[in-house]
């Protein structure tokens, strides 16, 4: 199974490496959140609510969870539904909408630890991907200019066209290894979202690591990280990087 520590924990050890987009390589989890707040602002909506309902999920799925939590059944409604509120997918689209508006108007820069990792990775031969319930990766990753940096993604966009569930099945894992071209036994998943972590351990990946931004670390090792860092950072320089399980 690899590495079972930050401690010992070294990228040349592996074949590649899967990451989320949001809140991993991307502070967008930020925009994220501010835009389902506006959506669901009449219901009260709180940063644990994100975290527990809509963190990594696929859009819809995120406005279904969160609904239900609040004891709310709307019609499913069709993926083509304008923008508004009287269905699960209108909902989900106007959610869209917000995002991109708050994208467009405040831009979005990486997170330094990941970028440098990015750069480590790619000096040292290791292969990597991105794998994100966000229809919105590819916008994302160029608004941040990444997008050249990855041939292979996979969003909401790739998950849909090709029917798969989202997170925390870990379809979407298996399928970025394999386009990737390497073994999931021998990949890194890299989550900050308690359904990523389940969807990386559900995968049997080599190591799957836990980025807490918020989610919180026992929760992340619950879901099945291996361990928790709070920044990419910490795993830069080796094995006498890491300060520990955290």
């Amino acid at each position: 199974m690899g590495s079972r520590s930050a401690h010992d924990f070294d990228w040349r050890d592996y074949d590649g490496v899967l990451f989320d987009l949001d809140g991993v390589i991307t502070p967008t989890a930020e925009l994220h959140e501010h835009a389902w707040a506006e959506l669901f602002a009449d219901y009260g909506f709180t940063q644990d609510d994100y975290l527990t309902y809509v963190d990594g999920k696929p859009r819809y799925d995120g406005v279904r969870s969160f609904l239900a939590s609040r004891d709310v059944t709307l019609p499913e409604g069709d993926p083509g539904d304008a923008p508004g509120t009287g269905t699960v997918c209108a909902m989900g689209n106007r959610k869209n909408d917000v995002f991109n508006e708050i994208l467009e108007r405040d831009g979005i820069e990486t997170f330094p630890g990941s970028q440098q990792t990015l750069e480590l990775l790619a000096a040292i031969g290791v292969p990597s991907a991105i794998v994100s319930s966000s229809k919105n990766a590819d916008t994302v990753l160029r608004a941040a200019g990444l997008r050249e940096r990855f041939d292979v993604v996979i969003d909401g966009v790739v998950a849909a066209d090709a029917g798969l569930p989202g997170k925390p099945a870990p379809a979407a894992y298996l399928l970025g290894a394999e386009r990737l071209g390497v073994d999931p036994a021998r990949t890194v998943v890299v989550e900050d979202a308690t359904s990523g972590v389940a969807a990386g351990a559900a995968g049997n990946f080599a190591v799957v690591i836990g980025v807490d931004r918020g989610a919180g670390v026992d929760e992340l090792l619950a879901h099945g990280a291996t361990f928790v860092v709070g920044d990419l950072s910490e795993l830069l320089d080796g094995p006498d990087a890491a300060g520990g399980d955290r």
